[in-house]
């Protein structure tokens, strides 16, 4: 459920982008690619036996800067898109994934920055049974991050151009379920780009030089969702989250953040039981505190009315050992009005995802 949330989330609030808009314009491009499947964990190198590959289809809407936002940014597209994959291994089999993504524009807008994140099918995951080798994809449904960096050139022949260059594709359930290693996918792609207007807006230049200012903001966020540890079959339980911190808008475009999170998950309630019982000689007893209490400092990137948070935590009280003290929350926020705002975002320690948590909060 929490992977059809960050779908639909991001989805909604391309949506609500591409309302605000009158005088537009947008794209469509196809792009192939080809290549490896990165080596980040040993236990999946019986999953790497080719090389694979598929195609991007995306639609792009153009801003010309009659938002504020539109000129920060130097006149960024957004869009929905759509990739095949096949993973060329047996046990792997083949992804289709949708997305929503923002593409942004450096040197005379030549050269294209893509993020995509979305959700993603997967036709051979794991089972005890029939596949236990795929110990890459624990679920049917993943979460989607893509990547791509391209030369892009469009009109070249009438309406059509084309781009080229790298991408990166991200497979992972985030620990809804196990098992979840996750595949990395590296490529180089190719692709042919479609006007779909043959005239479009002049670029508006309207900014101001005036100095944005705000006084410091108090937020208060709760979270929710399910996970499971990495013990396959041990069970998919809620988890909640309460957070509270203050930000201080340093820009337009930016904030930092000073907070604290209090988490209840009860997955490591049952990690700890399971441990006393089948690993006695660790010398865990099964009533260690399963509730853990963090301090982080974070940053806060503000594109309208969405924003990319990320935060840097330590565990200020950590009662059982489970993957270190330090982790780390990246995702998205949508602000409906002033106060008001959802929240996705993945909780990890260093590259292992523990969970995708939902939120809703309010900055006063």
């Amino acid at each position: 459920m929490n992977r059809f949330l960050t779908c639909l989330f991001l989805l909604c609030s391309i949506y609500a982008f591409s309302q605000e808009g009158k005088t537009s314009a947008s794209t469509f491009d196809v792009n192939y690619f080809h290549g490896n499947i990165a080596l980040h964990n040993d236990d999946i190198l019986h999953l790497i036996t080719g090389h694979p590959e598929g195609v991007i289809l995306s639609w792009n809407k153009k801003t010309f800067g009659f938002k504020d936002w539109e000129q920060r940014y130097n006149y960024p597209d957004y869009g929905l898109s759509f990739i095949y994959q096949d993973l060329k291994n047996e046990y792997l089999g083949h992804n289709f994934s949708v997305y929503g993504h923002f593409n942004f524009y450096f040197f005379k807008r030549n050269l294209m920055l893509r993020i995509g994140q979305g959700l993603a099918y997967t036709t051979e995951p794991y089972d005890k049974y029939d596949n236990p080798k795929n110990i890459a994809f624990g679920s049917t449904l993943l979460s989607s991050t893509y990547v791509m960096l391209n030369y892009k050139k469009e009109n070249i022949f009438k309406q059509f151009g084309i781009q080229a260059g790298l991408s990166l594709i991200h497979y992972s359930n985030a620990n809804v379920k196990a098992p979840n290693t996750s595949v990395n996918s590296i490529a180089v792609n190719v692709g042919v780009v479609y006007n779909l207007e043959e005239e479009e807006p002049e670029y508006q230049h309207t900014l101001t030089d005036e100095k944005f200012t705000e006084r410091i903001r108090y937020n208060l966020v709760f979270r929710s969702g399910i996970n499971e540890s990495d013990i396959v079959g041990g069970g998919q339980y809620p988890f909640y989250i309460v957070s509270a911190y203050a930000d201080k808008r340093l820009s337009h475009k930016s904030a930092i953040q000073l907070g604290a999170d209090v988490f209840f998950s009860r997955f490591l309630k049952e990690l700890i039981y399971y441990k006393s019982v089948a690993f006695p000689e660790e010398g865990v007893t099964g009533d260690e505190d399963w509730k853990r209490v963090g301090v982080f400092a974070g940053h806060e990137l503000f594109i309208n009315k969405l924003s990319v948070v990320t935060q840097l935590g330590y565990y200020v009280y950590y009662p059982f050992d489970f993957e270190g003290r330090t982790y780390i929350r990246v995702g998205l926020k949508r602000y409906f009005g002033d106060k008001w705002f959802g929240a996705l975002t993945l909780k990890s320690h260093g590259a292992k995802a523990e969970a995708v948590e939902l939120g809703v909060g309010i900055r006063l």
